[in-house]
């Protein structure tokens, strides 16, 4: 009974932040105290997460969890290239261009090797 208790006051407490999340619903157009180029930089975010959900919610599930897992993952990974793009084009840390490029080559791997399962399958 602990448990269950605990875990709903777990949920409980989360519900202010659930409601801030759908509030904001990935809206970056309100960022205040943009530096010149970050505006270009959040419509570069902007359309790669757009293109992202557009990818993963226009397939039409098979039924099969790993060929749906493995056809939604390969926009969702499509998806953080194209973030870690916007960092390597638009950031100034040295530290998280380079997290975005090893994220670049990670995910190319795993899109290809999402692929060649998918010809098998």
């Amino acid at each position: 009974m602990t448990t269950r208790r605990n875990a709903l006051f777990v949920l409980v407490a989360m519900l202010p932040v659930a409601a801030y999340a759908a509030e904001m619903s990935h809206d970056m157009s309100q960022m205040g105290g943009m530096a010149m180029g970050d505006e270009e930089a959040v419509k570069a975010f902007e359309a790669a997460n757009e293109k992202m959900m557009q990818g993963m919610h226009g397939m039409a599930m098979t039924g099969d969890v790993d060929k749906d897992f493995v056809t939604m993952m390969i926009p969702h990974h499509q998806g953080a290239i194209d973030m870690a793009e916007v960092v390597l084009k638009y950031g100034r840390d040295p530290q998280i261009k380079a997290l975005a490029e090893a994220i670049v080559r990670a995910q190319e791997t795993e899109i290809a090797e999402m692929k060649a399962w998918l010809a098998r399958h």
